[in-house]
């Protein structure tokens, strides 16, 4: 019985009920970070926005079969006026047509594809090599943490969109680097994000294990006899996913923004594959007259970034530890 009135029993070391009467207790993780991350409107409408254009870039074909749009490369000559120029948006062509009569609503749709592709799985290959380099030189430190983390300062001196330019134009000539194993077009992209954006991620990653490995957790489960595997496995990595979630979600739309530059400086995706990039570099010597031509990309472009910034915010304040319930 503890202290206070007399013949009540009390919980001296109950905790507050949180947000309204919910109690934390016995929530998982995830649990926990849902219901963090949805008291955030404005995360929640940018996840909306995300998830309606992955949608989009997966049923473009229906997409354009609904609105009776034509394919992305159909070119229509009837669309364009008497002295060959393109023509604005009209029932037949939503979005205008360029100055090849393609239809500049089904080539950004398309362009979505391209740009969420890049945006996702260039991100997701950049953060698990970042991830499995950053924990090899944190954990194993000495002469192989001294020269990773030489590669990264090496890499991380150089200017970004310079040494991405330099490699995509390099392998966007003849059979492609490697032996033709990359070629040009989408897979340089990605090797080129990939080669850029690791080392941010290895960067984090080894200076947050070279704090969890002195945590006291780690060496009760090395007294434990837990292997040097087991342990990185189970007491290391799941402490470093918060970490790598949250760099990952705020580099999607710097990876979505670098394929755009690359495509906009020609050495990006092929010319035939639709990209907001290269639609804005199309767009650019006409842009007083031929409005819609850059109005369109650039506001799909604009909206995409902004949602995964927004939604990346979001992330990083549900899984913040010293907010988090």
């Amino acid at each position: 019985m503890s202290v206070g009135t007399p013949g009540v029993l009390r919980e001296p070391f109950a905790q507050p009920p949180a947000d309204g009467g919910e109690r934390a207790f016995g929530r998982s993780p995830a649990q926990l970070f849902w219901r963090r991350f949805r008291r955030d409107r404005v995360a929640v409408a940018a996840l909306a926005v995300v998830v309606a254009l992955v949608l989009v870039a997966l049923l473009a074909p229906l997409l354009l079969k609904l609105v009776g749009a034509p394919g992305p490369n159909a070119r229509d000559t009837s669309a364009l006026d008497d002295f060959g120029a393109p023509t604005g948006p009209s029932s037949a062509h939503l979005f205008g047509v360029d100055d090849f009569g393609r239809d500049v609503f089904a080539r950004t749709v398309y362009g979505a594809r391209v740009s969420l592709l890049v945006g996702l799985a260039g991100t997701a290959i950049a953060a698990l090599l970042g991830t499995l380099l950053g924990l090899l030189a944190g954990w194993s430190r000495g002469w192989v943490d001294t020269l990773l983390v030489g590669l990264v300062d090496v890499m991380l001196a150089f200017p970004v969109l310079l040494l991405g330019l330099g490699i995509a134009s390099a392998c966007t000539l003849g059979d492609g680097c490697a032996g033709g194993l990359i070629a040009p077009g989408l897979r340089t992209v990605l090797l080129v994000v990939a080669a850029i954006g690791w080392t941010v991620i290895a960067r984090v990653v080894r200076g947050q294990v070279l704090s969890l490995r002195e945590r006291d957790f780690v060496d009760a489960a090395r007294v434990g006899g837990a292997s040097e595997w087991r342990i990185v496995s189970r007491e290391v990595v799941p402490n470093l996913l918060p970490t790598v979630i949250v760099y990952s979600s705020l580099m999607i739309p710097q990876t979505i923004m670098f394929e755009a530059a690359l495509s906009f400086l020609g050495v990006g995706v092929s010319p035939s594959t639709p990209s907001w990039g290269s639609m804005l570099a199309d767009a650019a010597p006409n842009f007083d007259t031929q409005w819609w031509y850059m109005l369109f990309p650039g506001l799909a472009l604009l909206v995409t970034v902004m949602a995964f910034n927004l939604l990346g915010d979001g992330v990083q304040d549900a899984l913040d530890p010293i907010a988090r319930l």
